[in-house]
């Protein structure tokens, strides 16, 4: 789900950073972002009547809740740009409890529509089949099932979220790959963000897991944080903390060139870890050769066009006949990879959190090539990580968060 609103999001982050640049803007610009946000805002609340009609109004409960229930609806309507107002001003508890309030509605608004939309499509089934002539029973019927299914899996989506990830082990020939290389273990954390929900406490028990993993590699990749580096410096602390034998590799993803990528590139340098912008390093262990390259953000040349993703350049150099893994935020760079026709034996990339909360990872098909797991793209193989954290609501409905372990073997 986070990610059907990338472009949106994209769009108002380069805005962003054309404010910070210009002392005014067009009175065109003022004129079409309004009328984004009325759209946005009209769309928003039409949904929102949907659903209180469809719960509340023709079930015709008797009151207080036929008054209650609609009520409710158009005050969580209310806190979704009120929360958003409140997460550019002084944190405070109120504003926390705002953000969070507006945060859960989001996601929760999301599994509420899907309900009543399919609710709806099995209700006219069945009228259509002459199985139901009862409109109001069938109507508190089909609201009934709706809150019975939706509030329980709210509940899940949020403690799943919130709980510890799932670490997922998966084992990867690798041809070429030398005897003293074999078995090396690549664990992967992405899509972190660090931000309004998710803070240093909840990263260090990350960090946690993943140092009691003993990985010969750590592989970051990407969506490290929702906010600027002056306002989470102290949050992502914890990182300084990862400990791999033969090192510990980031590279940027889409959500840090919202909040300053050459910042937080910076910033993840101070604390240690190795930052892989359109470059790479070779590690060895007992006369084995292993590339690890990185590039930025698929997207990164929109907002910083001296940080465009460059796979090609990543590699220029890299030794011949020595194995190559690709750090890499989006599973698409792979298609650059084929395009560019430099060889990688894996991509390790992230982006999609498995599409966070069901049904919105079948959407995710329309932006990326895969959503989870190990794949070929374009003939290179890539590991696309569920994401470690979520971003927005604190909700994951289907896809848990996830710390991959990967096994690298020799091919016999």
């Amino acid at each position: 789900m986070a990610e059907l609103s990338e472009s949106a999001e994209q769009a108002e982050q380069s805005e962003g950073h054309a404010r910070a640049s210009r002392p005014r803007l067009p009175a065109g610009v003022v004129l079409r972002w309004l009328m984004s946000l009325g759209i946005t805002l009209t769309a928003f609340g039409g949904l929102h009547a949907y659903i209180a009609v469809r719960l509340f109004v023709d079930p015709q409960w008797p009151a207080p809740w036929s008054v209650l229930g609609p009520v409710l609806v158009a005050l969580l309507f209310v806190s979704l740009p009120v929360g958003m107002f409140m997460s550019r001003r002084e944190p405070t508890p109120v504003t926390r409890a705002l953000q969070w309030i507006a945060f859960i509605w989001l996601g929760a608004f999301g599994i509420f529509l899907s309900a009543v939309v399919a609710a709806d499509l099995i209700s006219l089934v069945l009228q259509g089949a002459g199985v139901v002539h009862d409109a109001l029973a069938l109507a508190r019927g089909k609201a009934v099932a709706v809150l019975a299914v939706t509030l329980p899996a709210v509940v899940y989506a949020f403690v799943t979220a919130r709980g510890r990830a799932r670490v997922e082990r998966v084992t990867v020939p690798v041809a070429g790959l030398g005897a003293g290389l074999h078995g090396l273990k690549v664990v992967q954390i992405s899509d972190i963000h660090i931000g309004p929900t998710l803070d240093g406490r909840w990263l260090r028990r990350v960090v946690e897991q993943v140092n009691a993993l003993k990985p010969d590699i750590v592989a970051v990749t990407g969506d490290l944080v929702d906010g600027d580096v002056e306002s989470l410096r102290d949050e992502v602390k914890p990182l300084a903390e990862l400990r791999a034998a033969l090192g510990v590799f980031y590279v940027t993803g889409n959500h840090e060139y919202y909040h300053g990528g050459p910042a937080w590139a910076a910033e993840v340098a101070r604390l240690r870890l190795t930052v892989l912008q359109n470059e790479h390093r070779v590690v060895e262990r007992d006369g084995a050769r292993l590339t690890v390259a990185g590039v930025t953000d698929y997207n990164a040349g929109n907002i910083h066009p001296a940080h465009a993703s460059r796979p090609d350049v990543a590699l220029a150099g890299a030794p011949d006949g020595v194995p190559r893994l690709l750090l890499a935020h989006q599973p698409r760079t792979a298609l650059s990879v084929a395009h560019a026709g430099v060889p990688v034996d894996l991509q390790l990339s992230g982006h999609t959190h498995g599409g966070q909360v069901f049904p919105f990872m079948f959407f995710v098909k329309l932006q990326q090539p895969v959503i989870s797991g190990l794949a070929t793209i374009a003939g290179v193989r890539v590991y696309t990580h569920r994401g470690t954290g979520y971003w927005g609501p604190p909700l994951r409905l289907g896809p848990a968060p996830e710390i991959a372990e990967l096994t690298l073997v020799t091919v016999e």
